[in-house]
């Protein structure tokens, strides 16, 4: 699956771009497609991609692509209830529960999960801050909002994408991120900025950034795996206990322990999320062959 992800950034980033660029799609769409698996037991492949390229794995893809498979047939697993898929980052599960043909719910058993560095020491223009360096299914910086002096709210997004970005360029100048199981460096999948949460029963309410300057409207897959495992590893997150993670427009996943292991040397957890995806439409895309900009462009 590594080996087709890198394909489709060689070979099909035109179509990634004709999807995801505006006028078709804008800066903080995500995408999928689904593929033949590779590993033994996986109902399918799928890749991501979104403004700034492919990428190994998204955990709220997995929940929308799950729900779309199944809503619309696309996939017919042995098991309606569960779907297996071959990602770069190995096997993902999804649990689905159903009302009917609808897929009310998706459980996604996500990757082993755990804290890279803690703690370090972050030097931005104006300003010192402290980040928590993690890895969910990517890297990610997490870092307190007010100590960044940006709320986490959809009126400050120009802020938050502004500091996103800072935080993206100085972890990635001051650290090497590197996977233990990993032959390449990698870099940081974007800064996740934490505050108190607004919905009743959520621990936390925070905002992804990607180094390019997009922002998850989800409370991210990956990103709540990251958070969960600083969590874990400061002792406050007890196996049974579930972390209710609230995103910056409001929406909601919930996580817990599904299992503890290690990533080399480093202890790591199975993070188990669970959210639901909505079916918004069926889409037919046309790139007319006079069009002045057939791939699109983006503004941001």
């Amino acid at each position: 699956m590594a080996q087709k992800l890198a394909w489709a950034g060689r070979r099909a980033d035109g179509l990634r771009r004709i999807l995801m660029n505006e006028p078709r799609g804008h800066a903080d769409l995500g995408g999928a497609v689904l593929t033949e698996a590779v590993e033994p037991g996986a109902d399918a492949g799928v890749l991501f991609m979104d403004g700034a390229g492919f990428r190994p794995l998204s955990g709220h893809g997995i929940m929308a692509v799950t729900t779309i498979a199944l809503e619309r047939g696309l996939l017919l697993p042995g098991d309606p209830r569960r779907v297996v898929f071959d990602t770069a980052l190995g096997t993902v599960r999804a649990q689905v529960e159903r009302h009917g043909a609808a897929v009310a719910r998706v459980v996604v058993s996500g990757v082993p999960s755990f804290v890279f560095r803690p703690g370090i020491e972050l030097l931005l223009p104006g300003r010192r801050l402290r980040a928590d360096v993690a890895f969910g299914g990517g890297f990610y910086a997490i870092v307190d909002a007010e100590s960044a002096g940006v709320p986490v709210d959809g009126a400050h997004l120009g802020e938050l994408r502004r500091a996103g970005m800072s935080i993206a360029a100085a972890v990635d100048a001051a650290l090497d991120l590197q996977h233990p199981l990993a032959e390449a460096p990698s870099r940081l999948a974007g800064a996740i900025f934490t505050a108190p949460p607004r919905a009743d029963g959520a621990a936390l309410r925070s905002a992804v950034v990607r180094p390019d300057g997009t922002v998850e409207r989800s409370p991210s897959g990956t990103g709540t795996a990251a958070i969960m495992a600083v969590l874990d590893a400061m002792g406050l997150l007890p196996d049974a206990m579930p972390f209710v993670h609230e995103s910056v427009i409001g929406q909601l996943f919930e996580g817990r322990v599904g299992g503890r292991t290690r990533v080399g040397e480093t202890e790591a957890i199975v993070p188990e999320i669970a959210g639901r995806a909505a079916v918004t439409g069926d889409h037919t895309f046309v790139v007319a062959d006079d069009d002045p900009l057939p791939e699109g462009f983006r503004l941001s």
